[in-house]
Parts: structure tokens; sequence; C-alpha cells
């Protein structure tokens, strides 16, 4: 039988969280994606807290509400690196949450980049 798509998604992000974990730092960037909104936090896993978090439920962060999905993700992106910065985090280990590598995203990794963060 067929896998469902969340069945596979999981089943994707279970694979990549035994490789992947982050410090102090170099923390690891989760990305969480609804159909509404996209998240992501720096998670440092040694100590199991949220070292820094946006996302575009955030108020004030989005101006246009019939703004594009990938557009508001790069937002969120440049947020999140902007405040990686002001707590002294360049590095980070990237995790994708079992999502594909396309669209939001892509997006926004592509965005926390040009920002300056490294991974």
């Amino acid at each position: 039988m067929a896998l469902l798509k969340r069945d596979r998604r999981l089943r994707i992000r279970r694979r990549i969280r035994k490789r992947i974990h982050g410090t102090a730092e170099i923390p690891r960037m989760s990305v969480f994606r609804s159909n509404k909104h996209i998240y992501v936090q720096l998670i440092d896993d040694i100590s199991a807290k949220t070292l820094v978090a946006a996302s575009s439920a955030d108020k004030g962060l989005i101006e246009n509400n019939k703004a594009k999905k990938e557009d508001i993700a790069a937002v969120v992106g440049k947020k999140i690196a902007e405040k990686a910065k002001d707590n002294k985090i360049s590095q980070i280990v990237f995790d994708r949450g079992g999502y594909l590598y396309h669209g939001r995203v892509k997006a926004l990794a592509e965005a926390a980049r040009k920002e300056g963060l490294k991974f």
C-alpha cells in the first residue's frame, strides 16, 4: 500500500533528524510549513532550547496579504537571518523537516543565505 503524503514526509523527517543536530554555536534551523504560514526556528538540541524564531504569522512582518507564499517565505528567511546576526549566530545546520527543497522552503533558505547565514 502506498504511503500518504503526510506519512512520507514524516519518514523523510525522521531520516534527516538521525543525522542532523544543532549546538549553541551551530544551531539547527528547523522549518515548518502549513497551508497558510511558514515557521522557522534556530534550535540548540543539546539544551533543547529555541534560540531564535520567526514566522509569517508575526504581526507587522507582512504588509501585503495578497503576496505570493514564496515571497512571504523569503521575507521570513531574511528576518530569521537578521535575528541570528543579533544573537551572534553566523552558521547553522538546515533541517527542511521532510519537505522537498523547492518552492517556499527553497525561497526561505536562499533569502537567509543572501543575508549572510552559512549552511
